[in-house]
């Protein structure tokens, strides 16, 4: 690699340039222009238009009052995401974990986390903690509430602050589901004040009036299982998956009432590391999850937090979730091996989901840990690797 391949590649990461990996040319990448030391938890989103959007959260630290809700856009037709604004700004609180969703109506509702802070850096606070002069975590996620603003010109601009949920340790993460019945499902969960975040649980909020009125429905036995992410297999049949703080499996639960009841969640055969997770039903009928393909305990009662987040990868399933015969790895990390030297490989983790309309999948995480949101597109056969090199280049040129 030469001088001029460097500043190449440093002119991608900054200004968001799609290009096509020198490892795969059947896929496209992007590095989306970061907007503080830490950019993390994306979400994406498609307007009818064709354009992406893209939001996450970006400051110096997670829990710390300067992160807040970044937003870039990928216009359609166009090969480079635009320079991220902000979408939020309130220094008392950490603005954490946005979730776009286009309603049935076009407008555009963006929902976020709000957490108050300790008032000054990780650093001071483990620093007070150690002296005995303050206890607890420096990120205060019990004291979460969720926020809303709704944009009526496809995230240009945005109406006024809401709160959604002004419940004590309410966190989202997941996108809302428009179920067959036209009725709204949105995932949430509690992010409760006990060691480790164990007692964390989900529900499911459901409108039929565009949340101007709702019921909450809990997912039963679900403590330490939570962003749990909804897909819709039929009319009133529902699964979803839960990330688990055990650090050991994909959890997988179902409903044939439109949300309102829900089995308990059980394993499934796909691993888990205590980090984010994303589905989506497919054109083709398949569901496709997204995920750190690594797990750390095999005990479903403690919760674990391990380091390795990598490698990112996506799976594919026929059958409702039952089975994942197609997998592939997108993003392997650092490949660094052994017990000597795999604390070296960083993070790529907390992967979102999209399928636009023309078929084509995008992915966005958290890159090596949080530089910036990593966005990389590919085609469905591209997982089965049956891939039809002429109409992948066609949608993704």
């Amino acid at each position: 690699m030469t001088s001029s391949d460097i500043l190449d590649l440093r002119a991608l990461v900054v200004g968001g340039q799609l290009f096509r990996s020198s490892a795969d040319g059947n896929r496209v990448e992007a590095f989306i222009p970061p907007m503080g030391d830490e950019n993390h938890a994306s979400n994406m989103v498609e307007l009818p238009n064709g354009d992406l959007l893209c939001v996450w959260f970006a400051g110096s630290m997670e829990g710390s009052g300067d992160i807040k809700i970044a937003l870039s856009r990928l216009p359609a037709g166009e090969a480079r995401w635009t320079p991220p604004v902000w979408v939020s700004d309130d220094g008392q609180r950490s603005e954490q974990n946005p979730v776009l969703f286009r309603a049935p109506d076009g407008r555009l509702w963006l929902f976020y986390t709000a957490q108050l802070t300790r008032g000054g850096t990780r650093a001071a606070w483990a620093a007070k903690v150690a002296a005995g002069a303050a206890s607890g975590g420096f990120t205060m996620q019990h004291t979460a509430i969720i926020r809303r603003r709704i944009s009526e010109d496809g995230g240009r601009t945005w109406g006024p602050v809401a709160t959604f949920s002004a419940d004590p340790g309410s966190f989202c993460r997941q996108p809302l589901l428009v179920m067959s019945n036209g009725e709204w499902l949105f995932p949430m969960y509690f992010s409760l004040p006990t060691a480790g975040y164990g007692d964390d649980h989900c529900v499911v909020r459901i409108s039929a009036d565009g949340f101007a009125t709702w019921q909450q429905f809990a997912v039963p036995e679900c403590r330490g299982r939570v962003q749990m992410s909804a897909v819709e297999l039929a009319a009133g049949r529902l699964v979803a998956f839960f990330r688990s703080r055990a650090a050991d499996r994909i959890y997988i639960s179902r409903s044939a009432d439109y949300g309102r009841t829900w089995t308990p969640p059980k394993r499934t055969t796909l691993p888990n590391n205590n980090a984010s997770i994303q589905a989506r039903k497919l054109q083709s009928g398949r569901i496709a999850i997204v995920f750190n393909h690594a797990s750390a305990n095999d005990d479903p009662a403690k919760t674990v937090w391990p380091a390795e987040r990598y490698p990112v990868t996506i799976a594919l399933s026929e059958d409702g979730g039952e089975t994942w015969p197609f997998m592939r790895h997108i993003d392997t990390g650092d490949d660094f091996a052994g017990p000597a030297n795999r604390h070296l490989n960083r993070r790529c983790g907390y992967p979102s989901l999209l399928q636009t309309y023309d078929g084509m999948i995008h992915v966005a995480y958290s890159y090596r840990p949080r530089q910036c949101i990593k966005y990389v597109r590919f085609g469905e056969a591209w997982v089965r690797d049956q891939m039809d090199y002429t109409v992948e280049r066609s949608h993704s040129s």
